[in-house]
């Protein structure tokens, strides 16, 4: 009878043990999820259907730039193109790119010197990568930028204040193509199709075979759904905002 009895009330201690718990995990996820996070703006809380379409610059024998453009005109489509520095600095080619980008009114982004993974380096080598870019940049087409892209998307906490204290805005992407695979022009399609959203930000390259296609069909068919597309500066909110843990962008 004695053992029933204190096995009886272990079991109800044990229980309020439980529940408590719960609650107290609850809590802590309520603290949590409002955190400040370090992060970069990887889509836009939006209830219109903008869209941005992104086009980092990487090193390629072959690209396809001009067709890209070409195709963006045919649409009166504006883009925005993250710069490699030192890509620009390659070639006269890929200096007279550059101006033909700025000349057709696109949007640019600072896309690092020589893309180095900035979780690997530090606070000096991050800030020679940002300035060399800019420096080029500004000298090609007079233009300082404002957003920034982490080569091939990798960062920390600390890399992305750095980049925010040095006066960028930190742009990542939630769809991204995959292009530079070149696993198939359906195959990308409709990777791409299935995840835009309003507020998307999709990700392309300037180097891979398939997307001039794929974005003419993109084009045509997500403007005759009534989307319309804008360069991130456009699309994203500039004062009175935050950055969710997921890394979307609101409207306080």
């Amino acid at each position: 009878m004695r053992w029933r009895r204190f096995r009886a009330v272990f079991t109800i201690i044990l229980i309020f043990s439980l529940i408590g718990g719960s609650y107290l995990l609850k809590e802590d996820n309520i603290q949590a999820s409002n955190e400040t996070y370090e992060l970069p703006i990887f889509k836009v809380d939006r209830e219109d259907k903008a869209i941005s379409l992104t086009f980092d610059i990487n090193w390629a024998q072959i690209d396809y730039i001009n067709s890209i453009l070409d195709t963006l005109d045919k649409y009166n489509v504006k883009a925005t193109f993250f710069i490699m520095g030192g890509w620009v600095n390659y070639s006269d080619e890929n200096l007279n790119k550059l101006k033909l980008i700025d000349e057709r009114g696109h949007e640019i982004g600072n896309h690092s010197y020589m893309h180095p993974s900035f979780t690997k380096i530090g606070e000096g080598k991050i800030m020679e990568e940002l300035k060399k870019t800019d420096e080029i940049i500004e000298k090609t087409i007079g233009k300082k930028p404002k957003l920034f892209r982490f080569p091939s998307g990798d960062y920390n906490d600390l890399s992305c204040k750095i980049v925010e204290e040095a006066g960028y805005i930190p742009i990542q992407w939630d769809v991204d193509s995959v292009d530079w695979k070149e696993q198939g022009e359906e195959v990308e399609y409709s990777r791409v199709k299935k995840k835009i959203k309003p507020g998307s930000i999709v990700l392309f390259h300037n180097n891979a075979k398939y997307t001039p296609s794929n974005l003419e069909k993109l084009l045509k068919e997500f403007s005759g759904e009534g989307y319309k597309f804008m360069p991130v500066g456009e699309l994203i909110y500039s004062e009175n905002a935050y950055i969710d843990k997921n890394g979307i962008q609101f409207r306080k």
